[in-house]
């Protein structure tokens, strides 16, 4: 393991940390608002193409074993988020009282009550999943609006099973059909995952720019 990889770079983490490094991050990106940094979608894409026959191939060596991966990501994506939940119920509204930093703002914590508010608990755990920066937020708020842990078990399941599986899944698809010529191809298709996660928050923001300026 290379501890001096990259760790906002889904290649590198893949490539230097192993199977190891993935779940820490997806951990930490779940559990932690540290996460926040993390590049949650590329790096399951990524890990998805590495678990697949050609990964060694395409990733320049980096591999992982499809099982461990498959069953691994979705466990700790569930574990992370249950101790997000965790921290938000036991230390309350503090957890955000901070400045804004590169990755963090009250902005962004903003915007993650909205989508709270607008989609109800269910649904905003599910969707939230799959958008950066909300799916680490939206964990410790859950918690802080006392939803009981038991039920949010549930919504964590669903959404972590989902998130985990379709884009590890992609990877590993595309990974086993398109083989060796993929790599000219990466960076674009990584770079349009981010694009397609980003969407729904950028919309919501469009919206919302919209009404204020209606109102003024």
């Amino acid at each position: 393991m290379n501890i001096a990889a990259n760790i906002f770079d889904a290649h590198s983490i893949v490539g230097d940390l192993g199977l190891a490094g993935v779940l820490a991050i997806i951990f930490a990106e779940t559990g932690l608002l540290l996460g926040l940094a993390f590049p949650g979608d590329s790096l399951l894409f990524i890990a998805g193409i590495a678990a697949s026959s050609a990964g060694a191939q395409i990733l320049g060596g980096a591999s992982l074993h499809a099982i461990s991966i498959f069953i691994g990501a979705p466990l700790v994506a569930i574990i992370g988020s249950q101790f997000g939940h965790f921290l938000g119920n036991r230390y309350g509204r503090k957890l955000f009282d901070r400045p804004n930093g590169r990755f963090f703002t009250q902005e962004r914590v903003s915007q993650t009550e909205r989508w709270l508010s607008k989609y109800g608990v269910g649904k905003a755990l599910i969707l939230a999943r799959f958008i950066p920066f909300v799916r680490t937020l939206i964990n410790p708020m859950v918690g802080i609006i006392g939803y009981p842990a038991r039920k949010f078990l549930l919504w964590n399941v669903i959404g972590a099973l989902l998130w985990t599986e379709l884009v590890l899944g992609a990877g590993y698809v595309l990974g086993n059909k398109i083989s060796g010529s993929i790599d000219k191809y990466l960076l674009p298709i990584v770079a349009l995952i981010v694009l397609v996660s980003v969407l729904p928050v950028a919309i919501e923001v469009l919206k919302e720019w919209r009404t204020k300026k209606d109102l003024s």
